[in-house]
């Protein structure tokens, strides 16, 4: 699939250490201070106002530790990029079982990703940035959550419980919903109301696929 040749061309073209992977837990840990770091530090601050001294205050390590797993600010934001497209599937998967029905699974996946989304707010920002910082960070993103999305989809046709012709179409309609309802109710919330919770969000999103909008008879 075009989307994974994508990811694959990104994680190999220089993403940011993964020629400087760490051989040791400790280089690990040290690698996951500076992520977690750089999360916050462009999260609030934005690409350009952000500064490694400051990513490396936050995350406790020396200036010079940071070459060691990246070569510049921009090679740390492609990682960022990846490392967060990375949990969002972590996360989407753990709360997946093989019990559950293909329109619960989309459920589910949306519930998880509102949940990461909801202790992760940076993550909005950071992924719009990347359109104007990394381009291509940024359509790969995209691309491989909506070629997950498909590859779904797929096994929803295959069992008979979706239309013989949803495919690619309708994985990017269900990720653009999924994106901006997240938007909507995790990051900008309600005000001062408590927001609805990520399953009741995913529950409402979850109805729309399997009725659609249209009224009965209509």
């Amino acid at each position: 699939m075009a989307t994974r040749k994508n990811q694959a061309a990104t994680r190999s073209d220089g993403d940011a250490g993964r020629d400087k992977v760490p051989r040791t837990e400790r280089g690990r840990r040290t690698l996951r201070k500076l992520l977690d770091a750089s999360a916050t530090e462009f999260g609030e601050k934005g690409f350009h106002e952000a500064s490694v001294s400051s990513i490396t205050r936050r995350a406790g390590v020396a200036l010079g530790t940071f070459y060691t797993y990246f070569d510049s600010k921009d090679a740390l934001f492609r990682a960022l990029v990846l490392d967060l497209s990375d949990n969002v599937r972590t996360s989407a998967r753990s709360a997946l079982s093989e019990e559950m029905t293909q329109l619960e699974i989309e459920e589910a996946a949306l519930a998880a990703f509102l949940r990461f989304a909801r202790e992760h707010k940076e993550i909005y920002r950071i992924i719009d940035e990347a359109e104007f910082v990394d381009p291509q960070s940024y359509r790969t993103h995209y691309e491989t959550i909506a070629g997950r999305i498909e590859d779904r989809l797929a096994r929803g046709v295959e069992a008979g419980v979706y239309r013989d012709d949803v495919g690619e179409l309708e994985a990017w309609a269900i990720m653009g919903m999924n994106v901006f309802v997240g938007l909507r109710y995790v990051v900008w919330g309600e005000g001062d109301k408590p927001a609805p919770s990520a399953e009741t969000v995913a529950k409402g999103v979850n109805r729309l696929l399997a009725k659609g909008i249209a009224a009965r008879g209509a």
